[in-house]
């Protein structure tokens, strides 16, 4: 289904919670319009996350994850344990490096194709800015996308550098979470 006007670059950064719940608010609109929408997510692997439910219940949202499986998913399914930021999800570097390569062959391949209305890439910022993934990777992906694509780039740190690419660029900043008074991440909201 061809968009009228769109194939616009997004980017939301910052250090407040909301970055990738603004994309996937972004998604939910695309979807009920009937586009087509893919989320391939840098880093995240937990079977648990909301983004998941959501893609069973649209035909039309396909998400891709390039992260290591959470030991505790199955039970942050049901709600018996809440993430607590254990680290047991995260890769080591060179795990990092190889899972990052892979989903950016992904994600050019969903951006170019032209398959999909809409493609987020979901904590790109983060590897852009440890550097796992190179920034002219980026920029020639934006360069080279879909031109009725619309591409949404999420994660803290965005490189100052790839904000002349965008259209939209929102920086999210932390007033206040609960996190700082030990309130550990919770389902249907964090994830």
């Amino acid at each position: 289904m061809a968009w009228s006007n769109l194939g616009l670059v997004h980017i939301y950064t910052g250090n407040g919670k909301g970055k990738t719940t603004a994309a996937l608010g972004l998604a939910i609109r695309a979807l009920s319009h009937g586009f087509t929408v893919c989320m391939i997510q840098f880093m995240k692997g937990g079977r648990h996350i909301g983004e998941l439910k959501l893609a069973e219940k649209y035909p039309n949202f396909s998400v891709r994850q390039f992260g290591k499986e959470c030991p505790f998913s199955e039970k942050m399914k049901i709600g018996a344990t809440h993430c607590g930021n254990c680290r047991s999800c995260f890769f080591t570097p060179n795990e990092s490096r190889e899972k990052a390569a892979e989903a950016m062959k992904e994600a050019v391949k969903a951006a170019t194709s032209g398959g999909f209305d809409m493609v987020i890439l979901d904590e790109i910022n983060v590897v852009l800015d440890k550097k796992i993934v190179g920034l002219d990777d980026a920029v020639r992906l934006i360069q080279t996308k879909n031109p009725d694509t619309e591409l949404v780039l999420t994660g803290r740190s965005a490189p100052k550098e790839l904000y002349k690419y965008a259209d939209y660029v929102s920086e999210i900043s932390e007033v206040k979470h609960p996190m700082n008074r030990g309130i550990v991440g919770r389902r249907g909201v964090e994830y």
